[in-house]
């Protein structure tokens, strides 16, 4: 089973039934509920049993190589079979160009001795009155030879035709063939070639995600934000990110996302698109004052380097979409860091905060769009700082309209979500994979 396919199954668990995905993902919670599974969480049921190890990976790259290479060699042959029925030293080719010449051989005998009859038969109607009996009979004789002629020749083609619709339809059976056989050759090839690459993605992916970064509290991320969010109109969080080791932390990245809530009765599963689920987010900081949009190729909030003690503020805007109904949502974040020495490390916890989405009041006047120009940066708090300042980011203290919903990450269904827009960007994916990496090691 692909690694991203074992994540996508733990979000379908997490979401729909969330006491299996945290037996089957103990790096997700410290201790089992006590109150039994709607699903029994089998140990053959543990998406971790499946995640396939590095030789694994590389062992498939190498079978789905030699499966391609074979295949790419067997397309070549079969190309190579179909141009030669085209070649005129083909066996096949020249058996058909000989009966051909046969068959128009054949046919130029036949019209030499209708040619020859009608000669004879324009002497019998030529001769003249004064003709002798034997003058007439050579005439008939010469008719009734030419006659013979004609039916011998007549008899003679039949051979050559017969040899020729044979040749012909074996030379057509034969192109067909390989027609096919190309055209199967091709089939296999492609599906061959996604297989590899396939089995290439994996193990980059893989190799990407490495093993060695654990699970540590080094980083430690806050949401704060209000309980209540109207469609249409773009709301602010606030994301705290802190250093909570005993020594600077070189390269500190966080991650957040947003996503809504299904509707009650709403069947999720591991084929459900989790992207329709998404809400926009975008976030600002000190250090990148516009509003910069998450996506697969920036996917992550650069704090840079954080030092011991330090905390780093973001505000994180999210604007629904004006004609979403109500419902509920959630917003998340994790973080997690880089050292010039190669030691790394995830955060042991989500961050998130739930709302309720209130629909948008139809009366009111439409909520302009949010603006790209740059919002106005936070309050300076003096906790240390990154490469780039010792003061870092806006304090949480700031105001954020609305009362502040709760933050953490004790809840399970919003683990599940979170898995899930992890999923949902590619970064997050990768850190999810870390995750179960280092609990499944611990």
């Amino acid at each position: 089973m692909k690694i991203r396919r074992i994540l996508a199954t733990a979000v379908a668990a997490a979401v729909t039934t969330p006491v299996v995905f945290l037996s089957a993902a103990p790096a997700f919670a410290d201790t089992k509920p006590t109150s039994a599974p709607t699903k029994p969480a089998s140990h053959e049921d543990d998406p971790e049993d499946d995640m396939p190890s590095l030789d694994e990976l590389k062992a498939a790259v190498a079978a789905a190589q030699k499966a391609y290479d074979e295949a790419v060699t067997d397309l070549g042959k079969a190309t190579e079979d179909r141009k030669a029925l085209d070649d005129a030293q083909h066996a096949l080719v020249v058996a058909v160009a000989d009966a051909q010449k046969a068959v128009d051989e054949a046919a130029a005998k036949k019209t030499a001795a209708d040619e020859a009859l009608a000669k004879a038969e324009k002497a019998v109607a030529d001769l003249p009155e004064t003709a002798t009996d034997e003058e007439k009979k050579a005439a008939a004789d010469a008719v009734t030879a030419a006659k013979t002629a004609v039916d011998e020749a007549v008899a003679a083609q039949t051979a050559p035709a017969e040899k020729l619709k044979k040749d012909t339809a074996a030379l057509a059976a034969a192109k067909d063939a390989a027609d096919r056989a190309v055209k199967s050759a091709e089939k296999v090839e492609k599906a061959a070639k996604k297989d590899l690459d396939d089995a290439k993605e994996e193990l980059a992916f893989y190799e990407e995600i490495g093993e060695e970064c654990t699970e540590d509290s080094a980083v430690k991320v806050t949401l704060t934000g209000p309980e209540k969010v109207t469609a249409g109109k773009p709301t602010v969080f606030s994301l705290r990110v802190t250093n909570t080791s005993d020594h600077a932390l070189d390269v500190v990245n966080a991650y957040a996302n947003a996503m809504r809530q299904p509707a009650a009765g709403e069947e999720i599963d591991e084929d459900t698109d989790f992207s329709e689920l998404v809400l926009p987010l975008e976030w600002s900081s000190p250090d990148v004052l516009e509003w910069t949009k998450f996506s697969e190729e920036f996917d992550s909030i650069e704090v840079g380097k954080l030092a011991k003690g330090a905390s780093y503020d973001v505000k994180l805007r999210l604007t629904v979409d004006a004609e979403a109904a109500a419902g509920k949502g959630m917003v998340f974040a994790y973080g997690e860091y880089e050292n010039n020495d190669g030691s790394c490390g995830i955060g042991d916890d989500f961050a998130n905060a739930t709302f309720d989405i209130l629909a948008a009041d139809k009366g009111d006047k439409p909520e302009p769009k949010p603006s790209e120009t740059t919002p106005t940066p936070a309050p300076s708090v003096t906790t240390g700082g990154n490469s780039n300042t010792t003061q870092q980011g806006g304090s949480s203290n700031t105001p954020v309209n609305g009362t502040l919903a709760a933050t953490g990450a004790n809840d399970t269904l919003p683990l599940g979500y979170a898995a899930a827009g992890a999923v949902v960007l590619g970064a997050g994916a990768l850190v999810v994979a870390r995750r179960r990496k280092a609990g499944a090691q611990a």
